[in-house]
């Protein structure tokens, strides 16, 4: 059992991530840490988990632990990655990693010399939705891809919420843009080569609230729109000369709809509906990393895959202060 610790009692940890982990099959969370040891006993009672430490820097000393999983704000996560890294620990850290793509760099290094397993938390990649869009894909199910759309939208005004601060690696893009980049990636096993977009920004807060990107991958393009002040949508759509295939709630599975992927023929005359049940894709990505931590081969999100990430991230911010198309 590879044994967890958690860095901060941050909200997608509480609800979402260390659940999954404690219902995994081969891994277990077995230490809480903040830098307030009530708030860390608190959240450790609720888990059952046996330990909590009132500082980061004191459970990352601990034997009690193999793994970290850090939910922290965007602009701690390569601090608190190559802390983990040097202590030892494996890191499954939320997105984004890093805040660009030279930052990865920093991260690859600890990894290549720590030897520890060091990964992007894009649970998406480990949902059977995505893995049945890639081989329906690779099937040749709709033809040749010519066209990529989606959306990932809500809102969201907190002026304390972190996504809405620059100084913790707050905006749109790095919050929700990086899912229409990773999961058209991940599907296709291609990357862009340029880019053209807009980006608008809140004037009170300074971060980026909407983005309109267009993504030419050379055979097909991506165009995907994503908001933080917009009414919540989510969608992705694989458009091809023989058919296509809708993704419904493609990010955060099962509460933005069903967990559905859709396939349509050339002329609407048949239609297969492909359903998951609760796929429980943070479950999911929790096993697979401690296969991989164990030494098993694995499919993980990678430094190097999630520095092809961030590099079109960072050439959407580069591409909306310019009229034209912005090399990837």
């Amino acid at each position: 059992m590879l044994r967890f610790g958690i860095i901060s009692t941050a909200r997608i940890g509480r609800e979402l991530v260390v659940p999954a982990i404690q219902d995994a099959e081969n891994c277990v969370v077995t230490a809480i840490a903040s830098r307030d040891l009530a708030n860390a006993r608190a959240m450790a009672d609720r888990f059952s988990v046996p330990h909590a430490f009132g500082s980061y820097e004191e459970m990352l000393a601990s034997d009690k632990i193999d793994a970290v999983y850090i939910p922290l704000p965007t602009s701690q996560h390569v601090e608190w990655t190559i802390k983990a890294a040097e202590a030892g620990k494996h890191v499954l850290c939320e997105k984004p990693i890093a805040l660009n793509a030279g930052e990865i760099d920093l991260l690859i290094a600890v990894r290549e010399r720590t030897k520890v397993l060091i990964s992007e938390a894009y649970m998406v990649t480990y949902s059977p939705v995505w893995r049945k869009v890639r081989s329906l894909l690779a099937e040749g199910a709709i033809g040749t891809l010519r066209h990529v759309q989606g959306a990932f939208t809500y809102y969201n005004r907190d002026p304390g919420n972190m996504r809405n601060i620059p100084a913790l690696g707050g905006g749109g893009l790095p919050d929700i843009g990086v899912y229409p980049t990773i999961t058209t990636r991940f599907a296709t096993g291609m990357e862009p080569l340029r880019i053209q977009a807009r980006t608008d920004r809140d004037p009170e807060f300074g971060t980026d609230i909407y983005s309109s990107v267009k993504a030419d991958f050379g055979s097909f393009e991506l165009s995907f729109y994503i908001s933080t002040q917009l009414a919540g949508r989510q969608i992705m759509v694989f458009h091809g000369d023989k058919g296509f295939i809708e993704v419904k709630s493609p990010f955060n599975a099962d509460r933005y709809g069903a967990e559905e992927v859709e396939l349509t023929n050339q002329n609407h005359s048949e239609s297969q509906h492909f359903r998951f049940q609760d796929c429980r894709q943070y479950k999911l990505e929790a096993e697979s990393f401690a296969r991989a931590a164990a030494g098993e081969k694995e499919e993980v999100v990678t430094l190097e895959s999630s520095k092809l990430n961030q590099k079109v991230i960072d050439a959407i911010y580069k591409a909306s202060e310019i009229d034209g198309w912005q090399t990837v």
